[in-house]
């Protein structure tokens, strides 16, 4: 029987706190004061894509050299011979063959994959996962801000980084992004956009009356002038969601033109959804082959628009929690715990699992059911931060996961 919890068909924005990103979407109006110290000569990037609905790390990456593997994924084991083989990492792991990008980037010394990785979170809810994974906090509902806003804010005196704040892509920018340092906004278009007649008229309109709507007014032309010059929004109305192959695309696209452009943002946080596969998951092939073929795709949006600076560029992709280990009665997987992160960019240290690998016998499992976490996610985004923008531990620790002085950063992730 699964143990669907009540927000497992809705993870939009209008179940989340569309009324605590209010505050963020005016922060768009704020001139940036905060600063940059760069980590050597490198103007890095950094994007979190968060895949909500919970990814079954098992069938991402799957462990087919542990011997207790297929037994547990009966109906859903890829195997590493024969049609639709999975895709040789290391000997043990192999990556769905849904990923053959990701699979060039992990040869290239470009992708590493973290497995058996969870936050400090172990219920099973969704909200209260995504929440713990985007506020950086030990629990749900302790702030209203995101971690990569607390980092802008911490940023020490300089230029580049913080001058245009962080990305937030979407209708309700993600919590990851709140807070009060600025926050930039946009989102895929679905409908045909204001003219530039209107937008001089609203702008000599607010600059009348309004200041603060006139200055978040401005600083949403810049962001369309820039979308359009990457050629982001000229023909895209319409088109699939995010949880759709194309959406996905059109999402990374839209999201890489922006954090790629010289006067664009360098930090960005994006969501992908449809990732609970209570029924039907499928293996080689299916629902879950789908959506791991969507991100492989934009992977692949995300080098192609970022290729001026990949050198530079870290994307991390992480999701709430894991799934079962065990297939459930409906060929799908439950809410479970450890699952995998992607670090994928030329600034990875890649061609490796990070991975301390905590077996698959029923006495090893969380529980009895999950697979169980043995790396913290939050070291390893302590880790990829540190490195890129040159933060310390304890600014890391006190300002931006606040309480998590106990976890070192994860070091090596980022050349």
């Amino acid at each position: 029987m699964m143990d669907i919890d009540d927000d497992c068909e809705a993870m939009t924005p209008s179940r989340r706190a569309v009324l605590g990103a209010a505050g963020a979407l005016f922060a768009w109006s704020f001139v940036p004061k905060f600063a940059y110290a760069a980590a050597g000569s490198r103007d890095p990037r950094f994007l979190l894509v968060v895949l909500r609905g919970a990814l079954d790390g098992l069938s991402a990456v799957p462990p087919i050299g542990d011997p207790d593997y297929a037994g547990l994924r009966e109906g859903i084991a890829l195997t590493k011979d024969g049609p639709d083989a999975a895709l040789p990492l290391d000997g043990f792991f192999y990556l769905h063959p849904a990923m053959p990008n990701l699979a060039r980037l992990y040869g290239a010394g470009q992708a590493s994959i973290v497995h058996a990785a969870a936050t400090g979170y172990r219920e099973r809810s969704h909200f209260d996962g995504q929440d713990v994974l985007e506020s950086g906090q030990a629990g749900p509902g302790r702030t209203d801000s995101g971690w990569l806003n607390r980092l802008i804010a911490s940023l020490p005196p300089g230029e580049t980084v913080s001058r245009h704040g962080v990305l937030g892509v979407g209708v309700v920018p993600p919590l990851v992004v709140r807070g009060p340092a600025p926050i930039l906004g946009w989102s895929p278009p679905r409908m045909a956009r204001a003219g530039p007649d209107l937008m001089q008229r609203l702008s000599d309109l607010y600059g009348q009356r309004d200041p603060g709507l006139a200055r978040a007014l401005s600083q949403a032309i810049e962001t369309e002038g820039i979308a359009l010059r990457s050629s982001m929004n000229g023909e895209t109305r319409g088109g699939g969601g995010p949880d759709s192959a194309d959406g996905m695309k059109r999402i990374a696209e839209g999201a890489a033109g922006l954090v790629g452009a010289d006067d664009g943002p360098r930090i960005a946080a994006l969501a992908f959804e449809g990732w609970d596969t209570h029924a039907n998951e499928g293996g080689a092939k299916g629902r879950l082959a789908q959506l791991l073929g969507g991100l492989d795709g934009a992977l692949a949006a995300f080098e192609q628009g970022l290729k001026p600076v990949w050198k530079d560029t870290v994307v991390m992709i992480v999701t709430e929690f894991g799934r079962t280990a065990k297939v459930n009665g409906t060929v799908g997987t439950d809410h479970g715990t450890g699952t995998i992160a992607f670090l994928v960019g030329g600034a990875v240290k890649g061609g490796r699992m990070v991975v301390d690998w905590p077996g698959l016998k029923p006495e090893q499992l969380y529980e009895k059911r999950d697979l169980k976490p043995t790396t913290d996610i939050r070291g390893v985004a302590k880790g990829v931060v540190s490195e890129l923008f040159g933060l310390s531990g304890p600014v890391l620790a006190e300002r931006v996961f606040p309480g998590t002085g106990e976890l070192a950063p994860m070091r090596g992730l980022v050349g």
